[in-house]
């Protein structure tokens, strides 16, 4: 930890914010031999990936709540292992139950998955072999770009070089590999998925993806890019499986905070940052909230870029360009995030039962239709949530029996779509605890005992995920994962490649390439930047 006496002294690299893509960057700044301090606003670092006791004898993951993307070089690189992070994996991915009375599962095997889409569709059974195995082509050559740092085009000819060297696995391969990235980041999710699929339930599996963290409908343009999460990433080395870490969420950052003391960083909590301090047009440190002046010779935000740039850096110290193009940065995911503790497990009308059973252990989509998911939208829109939420359910005591009392259990209620902004004049202050009773009801009408099993609850509406977490919008990708946004316009044109406006200046978010999920690629990738600077004496931003 940092000596609060001794934090005037200089750094060579300053962290604002321990989010886990900022734990990542200062592990690898510091293994180089930097000299690195990491300030945490909260009294625990993690960020939005923690796990906190919510009701007497009950943890789970506040925030973000499930591992998929997280990248196996970080995993290695940091030997989360070694720092005691376990995964286990679920036994199926999905459960869907349907209005009229049946379910669908997704998962277990390529196989199993098709005799369950044959109850509702054999024509959907047999394209989904094909299905899988073009979302995995477009997610191979993905999965490389997200490793690489964009282009900057103020480089020209370098830019040049490296847009046609990334984007060559995709220039290079099949017109229906081409035709594919094309749809996937054009395309609803709604247009993409009638193109394979039929039926109500198997569209809705696949499709409750594209409004997860995005205030937006199934239909919107763009939104079928995020179908690609199914096969993205990866468990214990298993491609598209996804699973929980032991002790929740907070269990990867606590094993991230290890690998970094044990390198050298110097982490102190409690300290938000209030200010990026600039001296001769360079970020030479930052201001504390409690007046303290921290030096360092590059600072790293790891914030969403609205909050760095409209809230910590003064205007005249950027350019005007820069503050325009910068104030249009979309935020805002309709995201309302709840825990409750439970005396038994759901009994769901279609699968009856209260004794654990695979469903349980499930990510379980309360969302039957794509109709549905857009209706919930539309209803977001004008009165700020929907009649019928759409709500995932994750069990995660099903799998991890240290998260509850025994015999009893903990879920996760991420749902969607709650406006960040109600309209009226009203406020989340006045409306959370009804919106909370809205979810619970929804969840009810599947499974009638859910509500009365609940022995607590503790939630986030979209204002407290900002208040609590600095999502700004309650977003929790740090900005729309939309075409505009993305790769070397993530956050804006010019300043992909994770250097600022100012000298000195990085960043290393979810709000750069290659945005936002549990990945730690952002903090890797902007700590390979941030080196490569360190060791070119031509560097212009060192």
């Amino acid at each position: 930890m940092i000596d609060p006496g001794a934090s005037s002294k200089a750094f060579d690299a300053l962290l604002i914010g321990g989010g886990h893509n900022g734990l990542v960057c200062a592990f690898y700044l510091a293994r180089a031999g930097l000299r690195v301090g990491v300030f945490e606003r909260r009294s625990v670092v993690g960020g939005a990936a923690v796990t906190e006791e919510f009701h007497p004898g009950f943890r789970n993951s506040v925030a973000s709540y499930t591992v998929s993307l997280l990248n196996p070089k970080v995993i290695a690189d940091m030997n989360l292992a070694g720092h005691g992070l376990r995964f286990v994996l679920r036994p199926i991915s999905n459960f869907l139950p349907t209005d009229d009375g049946r379910y669908l599962k997704v998962g277990g095997g390529l196989a199993r998955t098709q005799e369950e889409f044959k109850k509702f569709s054999a024509r959907d059974a047999e394209r989904l072999p094909l299905y899988a195995e073009r979302l995995q082509r477009v997610a191979d050559c993905l999965r490389a770009i997200a490793e690489q740092t964009p282009p900057n085009p103020r480089r020209r000819l370098r830019a040049a070089v490296a847009s046609a060297a990334q984007l060559w696995p995709v220039a290079s391969g099949s017109a229906e590999l081409q035709q594919d990235v094309l749809d996937l980041f054009t395309r609803s999710a709604r247009s993409f998925l009638e193109s394979w699929f039929e039926s109500d339930p198997v569209q809705a599996v696949f499709g409750f993806d594209a409004v997860v963290g995005n205030f937006a409908s199934p239909d919107t343009p763009g939104s079928a890019y995020v179908l690609l999460h199914h096969v993205f990433g990866e468990v214990n080395g298993e491609q598209g499986a996804w699973g929980h870490a032991v002790g929740g969420m907070g269990a990867i950052t606590e094993a991230m905070r290890q690998a970094c003391v044990a390198v050298g960083v110097e982490i102190e909590v409690d300290a938000p940052v209030r200010s990026v301090n600039v001296r001769d047009g360079r970020a030479s440190g930052v201001t504390l909230e409690d007046g303290r002046e921290v030096e360092a010779a590059r600072v790293v935000s790891n914030v969403n870029p609205s909050l760095l740039y409209g809230k910590m850096i003064d205007s005249a110290d950027l350019d005007p360009e820069f503050n325009r193009r910068i104030k249009s940065w979309r935020n805002g995911s309709g995201t309302f995030r709840m825990n409750v503790a439970l005396s038994e497990l759901p009994n769901f009308n279609c699968l009856p039962g209260t004794q654990r059973q695979e469903h349980h252990q499930a990510g379980i989509i309360l969302a039957p239709s794509l109709d549905y998911m857009d209706a919930a939208f539309l209803d977001a829109k004008r009165d700020g949530w929907s009649k019928k939420p759409i709500v995932e359910m994750v069990i995660s005591s099903t799998l991890d029996d240290t998260l509850a009392p025994a015999g009893a259990h903990v879920a996760s209620l991420f749902c969607q779509h709650f406006a960040p902004d109600l309209p009226d004049g009203r406020s989340w202050g006045d409306v959370r605890e009804a919106a909370a009773d809205h979810i619970l009801d929804a969840v009810d009408a599947h499974a009638p005992n859910f509500k009365a099993s609940v022995l607590g609850r503790s939630f986030l509406s979209p204002a407290d995920l900002e208040t609590t977490f600095g999502l700004i919008g309650g977003d929790i990708f740090h900005g729309a994962m939309t075409l505009d946004q993305m790769w070397a316009a993530r956050p804006m044109l010019g300043f992909g490649d994770y250097r600022g406006p100012l000298r000195g200046l990085y960043m290393c978010g979810a709000g750069a390439h290659p945005g936002g999920g549990v990945t730690g690629l952002p903090g890797r990738n902007a700590a390979r930047e941030i080196l490569a600077d360190r060791s070119n004496p031509l560097s212009r931003h060192d």
